[in-house]
């Protein structure tokens, strides 16, 4: 990638959070949802970590990732149970203190009848200082924001909202165009050729995909880039490549 491509580059970390999801009780569906999202906003996700609802493992992460790229998002453990500490850990993250915010337990009592916002409930509107809210249109209990890491819930209806919520705020990059040439041949006939694309085009990423078809093996390439022009001469190559290859 060159450094004009990189400048363009706005990237991304996530962090699943949650024993549940390396037990395999839930099924993880938000990582997909959010590698769509951001691809079509600009921004690349370039890390995905699931870690377990330990203190210890939630910092390293946090503070591994938003160092290395443009922001972090998190997804579990802001809820009200006992085992709901990722909010205390992204306060230990950042070395901060963490409280019930009067802005959060206003939304919360808001939301609850009278008596409806118990101590279990009030956990929600715990936040770490200095951190601005996320708003959850769902169920109301809020996510937060602090530096450039976002965090946000769990069930994938309401993170699917924060994310709707807090992307105005984002700043985004050119967006990834790409293209797809399919081979009637298996990957291994074309590996020299289309690594030879790759070190003639560093700008683009190429990928390759084997398939089977009919009990053959058969090969999709991927051509990715945020420059049009180059995108097309290098799809242009592969496609060479492949007719080459079956002559």
């Amino acid at each position: 990638m060159t450094a004009s491509t990189a400048q363009d580059a706005v990237t991304a970390g996530f962090i699943v959070i949650g024993d549940e999801i390396l037990s395999g009780r839930t099924k993880d569906t938000n990582t997909g949802f959010l590698a769509d999202y951001l691809t079509a906003i600009g921004i690349d996700l370039s890390e995905v970590r699931v870690v377990p609802d330990e203190t210890d493992r939630i910092v390293e992460a946090v503070n591994a990732l938003r160092e290395r790229y443009t922001y972090v998002f998190t997804s579990g453990g802001i809820g009200p149970t006992h085992d709901d500490i990722t909010a205390d850990s992204i306060a230990a993250a950042f070395g901060v203190t963490i409280d019930v915010d009067p802005r959060a337990r206003a939304i919360l009592e808001a939301h609850y009848p009278p008596g409806g916002l118990t101590a279990a409930r009030l956990r929600m509107a715990r936040i770490p200082a200095g951190a601005d809210l996320i708003d959850n249109p769902v169920s109301k209990a809020p996510g937060f924001r602090i530096g450039n890491v976002h965090v946000m819930a769990g069930v994938p209806s309401i993170m699917q909202a924060m994310v709707d919520a807090i992307a105005p705020t984002l700043k985004t990059g050119r967006k990834m165009l790409s293209r797809h040439v399919d081979a009637d041949i298996p990957e291994s006939r074309l590996a020299e050729r289309i690594g030879e694309i790759q070190a003639k085009f560093p700008e683009t990423l190429i990928g390759s995909y084997p398939r089977t078809s009919d009990g053959r093996f058969t090969t999709q390439i991927v051509i990715r880039a945020r420059d049009e022009d180059i995108l097309e001469q290098a799809t242009a190559a592969v496609q060479d490549a492949v007719s080459i290859t079956l002559a």
